[in-house]
């Protein structure tokens, strides 16, 4: 039976309607994760730190994709939830093209400043060469990636949610296959791992855009669209969260990077992108729910059904404490067998990236909760919370975690950082859910 986002949520169904959000999500990380794995076990160590090193900037270059998508589907769903289809779709419409029309931009400006941008996070010579033959090639495909990350929480607003997982399965496919081609068989190293992550973005940006333009049986559908500024700043103004939180991790990254660099060398910065590559996955769990459970809540907050807005509030905290205990479990029991599956190969960086993830793995306790609180009130319409949240927890508290906790415990600082900084954006997160219940009615 189709679960449409008027109903009534039982933990099964809600489960249900957000589980291909989540795989979703999963397969979207798979992305640098495939790369990184052939990269490191069949090209070498030197051009793995590179791809770590140049991949926060190709990220931040994207973040724009991921603001209007949740931010602007937040501002759909309301206005389906009011009743007006026909305006839904002309605000989705608009949405879409600006995206593809920004994403070009960005595609000539980041060609541009690949190189120095590399040279200035500290890559030289051979890695430098690496940083921007990765680089360039990714960057050719950053509108189609920007309309993937678009389509991800609207095919969960249009009720297809289903659709939305196969479409970026078939890119994750695409991206696992060509990596093996592309770098086992024919031997492009660095270069066959770039262009067989930018075929896979086009799979899952353009497929979605021939679905959408075309007559279909879903809530939405790519129509003519006059251009609406002040919905694109308020989707902008919404979905801020989401691009302060892409923008924010991007920097640290780097800041991560550049710290170990000078703590641990390019082991450290190797070390580090293994933990960023089971950091995808794991946090993708959460984002993966807060995507598919934003839409069903931006609904009915828009259709005042303040029952219903209580009931997702507190089974969606229920599911995300029992995700996070057990992630953080399953995440401490695999350190050791997922940094022999990237780093084998080296007995010094093996134990180097086992032990700083067994101390990194810690924040998923915590990481879960303040992904949802955040999204939550980019669903309710107030994105200055939301942006808030994201600000404090992907950027001030973890550049002075990052900074100030290496100088008592040395690398182990580094790894801690995240902890300390998902901590203190708990308490944050938990203050304006405290705050904010009587206003919009969800406690």
């Amino acid at each position: 039976m189709k679960i449409q986002l008027s109903d009534h949520f039982t933990y099964k169904k809600l489960l249900r309607f957000v589980l291909p959000s989540v795989v979703m999500m999963i397969f979207t990380s798979i992305y640098g994760v495939i790369d990184g794995l052939f990269v490191s076990n069949f090209v070498g160590k030197t051009p793995f730190a590179a791809l770590n090193l140049i991949m926060p900037f190709l990220m931040m270059m994207a973040a724009l994709g991921f603001m209007i998508g949740t931010g602007g589907s937040a501002i759909v769903a309301i206005t389906l939830g009011e009743g007006d289809k026909e305006r839904a779709n002309r605000y989705f419409s608009m949405l879409v093209y600006v995206t593809l029309a920004a994403g070009l931009v960005l595609t000539v400006l980041g060609v541009a400043a690949l190189r120095p941008i590399a040279a200035a996070m500290g890559a030289e010579g051979e890695m430098l060469e690496n940083c921007v033959l990765y680089g360039r090639i990714i960057l050719f495909a950053l509108a189609p990636f920007m309309l993937q990350n678009v389509f991800q929480s609207f095919f969960v607003t249009a009720e297809k949610p289903k659709l939305g997982l196969a479409m970026t399965v078939a890119a994750g496919l695409t991206n696992i296959v060509l990596d093996y081609v592309f770098i086992v068989p024919l031997g492009w190293g660095l270069a066959g791992a770039a262009l067989a992550t930018a075929l896979s973005q086009v799979v899952g940006g353009v497929a979605p855009l021939l679905y959408f333009a075309r007559k279909n049986d879903s809530l939405l559908r790519l129509t003519r669209a006059s251009f609406e500024g002040r919905i694109l700043i308020k989707a902008c103004t919404n979905g801020s969260s989401e691009l302060m939180t892409n923008i924010s991790m991007s920097l640290v990254n780097i800041l991560y990077n550049f710290q170990l660099m000078s703590v641990a060398g390019e082991d450290g910065v190797a070390a580090y992108g293994v933990i960023m590559y089971v950091n995808f996955i794991f946090a993708a769990m959460f984002l993966g729910y807060a995507i598919g459970s934003a839409p069903v809540i931006s609904y009915h907050y828009g259709a005042a059904n303040h029952a219903e807005l209580k009931n997702l509030f507190r089974k969606s905290l229920t599911i995300v404490a029992l995700a996070a205990f057990t992630l953080t479990i399953v995440a401490e029991a695999l350190a050791a067998p997922l940094a022999t599956v990237f780093v084998g190969y080296d007995a010094g960086l093996m134990e180097l990236t086992r032990h700083g993830f067994r101390l990194y793995a810690l924040s998923f306790l915590m990481n879960g909760f303040n992904i949802f609180g955040s999204a939550f009130f980019t669903a309710l319409g107030d994105g200055l919370v939301s942006a808030l949240i994201s600000f404090l927890r992907t950027l001030l508290f973890q550049v002075a975690a990052v900074l100030l906790l290496p100088l008592v415990f040395g690398v182990d600082g580094i790894w801690l950082a995240i902890v300390a900084a998902e901590l203190l954006a708990l308490l944050v997160t938990a203050w304006f859910l405290v705050r904010k219940r009587t206003k919009y009615h969800y406690a």
